[in-house]
């Protein structure tokens, strides 16, 4: 089954997130992301991506409900593929716009926090990576690219508060550097990417590489013990009864 819907208009490639009303992350779309932008990275037509999902959600995360019957080792297989995927997303050799259409939870934020610039709707959509209020921890390479967007003390009130952040105190935080309505977020989020895409892409891959290899070559050193520790208490009794308390609803 297909969770994602590809366009091209002129060299503008979008990436919409269609997997149920909230975009919840599963092996198979990840597989699926990681497929697309693979393509698009060696599609020289496109010159710039946009990331965006359907509805009132970016994305939830993972698929709790999905996942609660995986054993450890199909679960760090996962975890794994998807950490995998948002280093080279974090690296990826064009420009990827984030249109934050909706809420962006945990993993959803993992992601946009990959991308290189990250426009979100107003109102009622709020960002998070809300995993401590139940009973999770992150990953590595998150806890890097969370410090590149916003810098450790915001990090760190981030992550150990699990607040959730409205589209305005996103922008104060650092985490996103624009807002819009609901209506104009793809209008503005097509303007960010031509701007982008109008740049010489071999600069621009320069200055892309100088700034984020060496955060990725540290990510990628810590990731598989995190990935571990993360199972760890992901499978502890105590955040297991939490994890089953989360429902998903759209």
């Amino acid at each position: 089954m297909e969770f994602i819907s590809v366009s091209v208009d002129g060299n503008i490639a979008t990436v919409v997130l269609n997997r149920g009303k909230v975009n919840a992350l599963t092996e198979e779309l990840v597989d699926e992301l990681k497929n697309w932008f693979e393509e698009l990275s060696s599609d020289q037509k496109v010159k710039a991506v946009i990331l965006t999902g359907t509805g009132k959600f970016f994305s939830f995360g993972f698929d709790i409900p999905h996942f609660m019957g995986h054993s450890k080792d199909q679960f760090t297989r996962y975890l794994t593929k998807f950490t995998d995927f948002y280093t080279d997303l974090f690296v990826f050799t064009k420009p990827v716009i984030a249109g934050l259409n909706g809420h962006t939870i945990a993993g959803g934020c993992m992601i946009a926090t990959a991308c290189d610039y990250r426009i979100m709707v107003t109102g009622k959509a709020r960002i998070s990576l809300n995993e401590i209020t139940f009973g999770s921890s992150v990953f590595a390479g998150s806890v890097e690219m969370l410090k590149a967007c916003v810098g450790l003390r915001n990090a760190e009130s981030i992550l150990c508060s699990g607040a959730m952040y409205s589209a305005e105190q996103a922008l104060d935080l650092g985490l996103i550097q624009q807002i819009a309505s609901e209506q104009d977020l793809l209008q503005h989020a097509e303007r960010i990417a031509e701007d982008f895409a109008s740049r010489d892409n071999r600069a621009f891959q320069s200055i892309k590489r100088l700034l984020r290899r060496p955060i990725a070559e540290e990510m990628k050193k810590r990731e598989k013990a995190s990935i571990l520790e993360f199972v760890d208490i992901w499978y502890s009794r105590e955040t297991r009864e939490q994890i089953e308390k989360i429902k998903i609803r759209g």
